[in-house]
């Protein structure tokens, strides 16, 4: 009996010596560091390492870092744009995380620390002193699918506490996202809090589904358990998931205040996002008055019967009429050709479109800034 509580009160000091050095601060060096003159220092603290850089967004190159006399590597930027950067270091040829920064970001199966350069577009992705929407996981009947599945829902600052109805934004992910993608990587809830505050947008729900068919929910987050993310999964881009889309429509029109209207339903996109809000957009031609085709893949699916009838259906909803049908692309896409091609097939069509070209391309940068310009024309 002695034994045991001796040991007892061993593993009790152990355990409270490890609770405190969780509380106590650490020894890490400060990383990332803004400056004034918005150039950035990263730290690393690696006393054996042979060579250390720091790979990231902000660059086309690595940033080599330099070794101190206490072991820490450091290396600073030019002065950046003001933007959201992610980064991770380069440790003798292996790539990790910054121990420094708590703030990460998942994209598909890469795990990057993010920081944000403050000013223009660094303010407008950032939390503000402004009324705040919330951001909740919703679960949701797929008739069409025979599954359960999740999204994320954005409601505008006061839903809770009013009764009034508002217009809806669907907004879908590329190839290997999932429902948190535009949350995490977009900013989506910082940039319409801070739209809506500015008075540059209309208070709307955002509505962020999960594109890929075969999944019930994002990796980590259903039944199928804590499986590794894949860029390319089946039953994609082949029909599965835009014919069950009025299964969304239909609950969020049944479960949140909406204007249940075409004018006031909008759909965009980013790559096959944007593959999705064509091909809804053209087959649901009644449903929704705003367009957003960002860096869009613009060819027809894997499915004859559902995209053959393209050329067609695409006239039918020129002809029906909408608001907007809103294309943004960047001048180093990988898509820009196919856009290209899309965009005569439009012309010669007469199909009215508003084009936005951009720098840069097939990035998160550019998605979050088509997702600011795109909010503010939208259910004026």
């Amino acid at each position: 009996m002695k034994h045991f509580l001796l040991t007892l009160c061993a593993l009790c000091a152990t355990l409270s010596l490890a609770a405190q050095e969780a509380l106590q601060p650490n020894s890490l060096p400060t990383s990332p560091e803004q400056h004034a003159d918005r150039s950035v220092t990263f730290r690393y603290t690696a006393p054996e390492a042979k060579s250390v850089a720091v790979v990231g967004d902000f660059a086309t190159e690595k940033l080599s870092m330099t070794r101190n006399a206490e072991g820490i590597w450091e290396a600073t930027t030019q002065p950046l744009d003001s933007e959201l950067y992610s980064y991770s270091f380069e440790v003798d040829g292996v790539r990790v995380i910054d121990p420094s920064n708590v703030h990460t970001v998942r994209d598909i199966a890469t795990v990057s620390n993010l920081f944000i350069v403050s000013g223009e577009r660094g303010d407008l992705y950032s939390v503000q002193d402004v009324p705040h929407g919330t951001l909740s996981k919703v679960w949701y009947p797929s008739p069409t699918l025979g599954v359960e599945r999740r999204m994320t829902i954005y409601t505008p600052p006061g839903y809770e506490e009013g009764k009034g109805r508002y217009p809806v934004l669907y907004l879908l992910h590329g190839m290997g996202g999932d429902e948190e993608a535009w949350p995490a990587l977009g900013r989506t809830a910082q940039i319409l809090d801070n739209l809506i505050a500015a008075g540059k947008a209309e208070k709307m729900i955002v509505v962020m589904t999960n594109g890929n068919a075969i999944q019930q929910a994002a990796p980590g987050h259903s039944a199928e358990g804590l499986y590794k993310p894949q860029f390319q999964i089946p039953k994609t881009m082949e029909s599965s998931f835009e014919k069950s889309f009025a299964d969304v429509v239909k609950f969020v029109d049944k479960h949140y205040r909406t204007i249940a209207k075409r004018e006031k339903r909008a759909i965009a996109g980013l790559s096959m996002g944007g593959f999705h809000a064509l091909h809804i957009s053209r087959t649901m031609p009644k449903t929704f008055d705003y367009v957003g085709l960002f860096s869009a893949a613009t060819m027809k699916g894997k499915d004859e019967s559902f995209y053959g009838d393209m050329a067609e259906t695409l006239q039918a909803q020129r002809d029906n009429g909408f608001e907007l049908y809103w294309i943004g692309i960047g001048k180093e896409d990988f898509l820009w050709k196919m856009n290209v091609e899309f965009r005569k097939q439009l012309d010669a069509m007469e199909f009215p479109y508003t084009l936005r070209i951009s720098e840069g391309g097939h990035t998160w940068r550019n998605w979050r800034i088509y997702l600011s310009e795109f909010a503010p024309m939208l259910f004026k």
